[in-house]
């Protein structure tokens, strides 16, 4: 952080307004800079630029349980070190410096305080965003709220903030977002479509809410108080679901992660990353995601295994459940998303082959091949997929709602259950609802049906490492082997001999270890490969050169030391 602010003391550089899908042609400097709207809509370009998209940190995350990929990743397998820099640190600080130079020079600019405010609320939504990104990461970090104009600046130096602290700014950014920002029906035309509306920061206060809300309660932190946080969640919720009524369900799950589901017609879009060639907006740089990691990544067992059955039961109480003996028959019986989320048997897959398990030319994942989002068209023709990302749709915000009204008050009526959980089910064509008798006839714990729903509607969108940190369930899932796909010799392209005989006995027993209750599920990952510190690794270790670099200011995260 300390080298970047060097950097940034020597020469501030900023967007133009032009359209950001090119680096801007001229530079600018302060003095003649911040003299109108467009100088301010100009320079809050540069925030959308640096959002998070495909192919940075929010394509495929390999660090839960949910996906396996070509080797163990270091933060799911517990194999990681303290690095000496690391970019989850530095980014968001880097982006976070752009945030102030537009909140504090914005200040000055001579224009109606009006049009200053709403591209300020821009800023602030940001600062924000990669303020919780650092606190979900590290906990407790430094708070910097200015522009630094001296080396010699000691906050340059300056210790870590309580997480608590850094999540109240937090609020109190989006709440001036929420007052300041357009409606997000005013951000409809091609040139405003992406730009962050009154929508993207409620839920964001709905998102911040949740999490720190059930964080505190489950690490049992001392400062903070969770009832407070799942209220700002069920506030910012409430305003989104039944006063401002701005948004829907997309009708179509398959089709909500294809093009069909791209721009302000579909409803359910509340916060984008534009990509392109297939559009056009003066808000985002388009950028493409590489169609080539979706052949290399790969669902667990243990995740498909939350596909409930059509009677609504897990598989553990379903009478439908049966054991597998070929690839279809997961899907027998099953929740819709399933068959909208991976490959079936001989269906033309990747590269326009048809799949088939351990087909390493056309597939190199040891689990179930994600079909969610996969177009095929897009990779033949230039390798590359340009679908809009959903960084937060309202299925979101109807889930996190649902969980912080449970967690709120320790129950939840069927009317909030059929208006969120029941409504997303339908939407997919799962006709089995959630209610309180149900979950009393059958014995299930209403919670956890809650997390189910929410574990399967957001498969491979990046939301289950954030989710078993907070429910704190990651030092029990992570330390397991990681299943894969079903081994049947008459549908693979490979022998068991040529996969190492990595497959469940007939006892669900692998090197001795009862792992699972059917024979033949391909070892992904080793039990013997994988760890979890329960008192450590819910947190990042802090980088040693940022430690170093505030003369000691700054803390290490506990046990990473040791």
């Amino acid at each position: 952080m300390i080298k970047k602010i060097y950097s940034l003391l020597i020469c501030v550089i900023l967007v133009s307004s032009c359209s950001l899908d090119r680096e801007p042609e001229t530079t600018l400097s302060d003095p003649k800079f911040w003299k109108s709207e467009a100088d301010l809509r100009g320079a809050c370009n540069r925030l959308y630029i640096d959002l998070p998209g495909f192919l940075t940190g929010r394509g495929h995350d390999l660090r839960s349980e949910e996906l396996i990929g070509t080797t163990p990743d270091p933060i799911s397998s517990g194999s990681r070190g303290i690095p000496e820099k690391s970019a989850d640190w530095t980014d968001p600080y880097n982006k976070i410096g752009v945030c102030n130079n537009i909140i504090i020079k914005g200040e000055t600019a001579p224009i109606a305080e009006t049009a200053k405010n709403r591209w300020i609320a821009e800023a602030r939504f940001f600062r924000a965003f990669h303020y919780f990104d650092l606190v979900k990461k590290y906990g407790d970090v430094p708070l910097i709220l200015k522009v630094f104009i001296s080396t010699s600046d000691p906050d340059i130096k300056k210790e870590r903030d309580s997480r608590e602290t850094v999540i109240q700014q937090c609020y109190e950014d989006l709440e001036f977002a929420c007052e300041w920002l357009p409606e997000i029906d005013a951000l409809s035309d091609v040139s405003n479509w992406g730009r962050v509306s009154r929508s993207a920061a409620l839920a964001m206060i709905t998102r911040i809410g949740l999490y720190e809300g059930t964080y505190i309660k489950y690490h049992n932190l001392q400062e903070g108080d969770s009832r407070s946080h799942l209220k700002k969640a069920i506030d910012a919720a409430e305003t989104m679901i039944y006063t401002e009524k701005k948004h829907s369900l997309y009708p179509n799950y398959q089709n909500l992660f294809y093009f069909e589901g791209e721009g302000r017609q579909n409803k359910e879009n509340v916060f984008v990353k534009i990509y392109g060639p297939n559009g056009a907006s003066n808000a985002i740089v388009y950028h493409n995601q590489s169609s080539t990691k979706a052949t290399q990544v790969s669902l667990t067992r243990q995740i498909i295994d939350n596909y409930l059955y059509t009677d609504g039961l897990p598989r553990t109480k379903s009478a439908h459940y049966i054991v597998d003996v070929k690839h279809d028959d997961v899907f027998v019986n099953r929740d819709p998303r399933m068959r909208m989320t991976i490959f079936a048997y001989k269906e033309v897959a990747f590269k326009g082959a048809e799949y088939r398990p351990f087909d390493q030319v056309n597939h190199s994942g040891k689990g179930y091949p994600i079909k969610k989002g996969y177009m095929n068209s897009e990779f033949n023709t230039n390798g590359q997929e340009t679908v809009d990302k959903m960084i937060i749709r309202y299925a979101e915000v109807l889930l996190s709602y649902a969980e912080a009204l449970y967690e709120y008050n320790g129950e939840i009526s069927d009317t909030k259950l059929n208006e969120t959980v029941n409504l997303i089910r339908k939407r997919s064509g799962f006709d089995a609802e959630l209610s309180n008798q149900f979950v009393s006839a059958n014995q299930l714990d209403m919670l956890e049906e809650i997390r189910r729903e929410r574990i399967v509607e957001f498969i491979d969108e990046d939301m289950h490492y954030d989710d078993i940190i907070r429910w704190k369930t990651a030092e029990k899932l992570l330390p397991q082997a990681l299943l894969g796909i079903l081994f049947n010799p008459d549908e693979s392209t490979k022998t068991d001999k040529e996969l190492n005989y990595q497959f469940t006995d007939e006892n669900g027993y692998y090197k001795g270890v009862k792992l699972y209750d059917q024979p033949n599920i391909y070892v992904g990952e080793d039990i013997s490969g994988r760890s979890f510190n329960p008192e450590r690794d819910y947190l990042y270790p802090v980088p040693s050169y940022e430690i170093s670099t505030s003369g000691g200011n700054i803390k290490q995260n506990p046990k990473w030391n040791n």
